[in-house]
């Protein structure tokens, strides 16, 4: 499933439900079929995604690693994920008092 983010301020996002999942549960948003990011919010959220990728980033635990010793990594880190929706949240910020951001996907995810 896709989750689309629209800014009054930027252009879109779309991301898989999987992908978007965690980064609105690190902002502390339900997955909802829709939902709003409002003017005031937007600072903050974009802070806490910024302390969940470096959370991720934190040195890794003995459980992080393979049998041969090598560091295990995600396809794609959250770090990778989190930036674009940081950039239009942190952008977005920025704009008139009238500025949001919406999400909307085919259900729940």
């Amino acid at each position: 499933m896709l989750v689309r983010f629209l800014s009054s301020e930027t252009g879109e996002i779309l991301m898989f439900a999987e992908a978007a999942r965690p980064l609105l549960q690190a902002i502390g948003k339900e997955t909802t079929a829709r939902g709003v990011f409002t003017q005031e919010e937007m600072a903050g959220a974009a802070q806490a995604l910024r302390e969940a990728v470096q959370r991720a980033e934190a040195p890794p635990q003995d459980d992080e690693f393979d049998e041969a010793g090598k560091k295990k990594e995600p396809v794609v880190a959250i770090g990778q994920r989190a930036w674009p929706l940081i950039d239009m949240l942190e952008r977005s910020s920025r704009g008139g008092a009238k500025a949001n951001i919406v999400w909307e996907a085919s259900a729940a995810f």
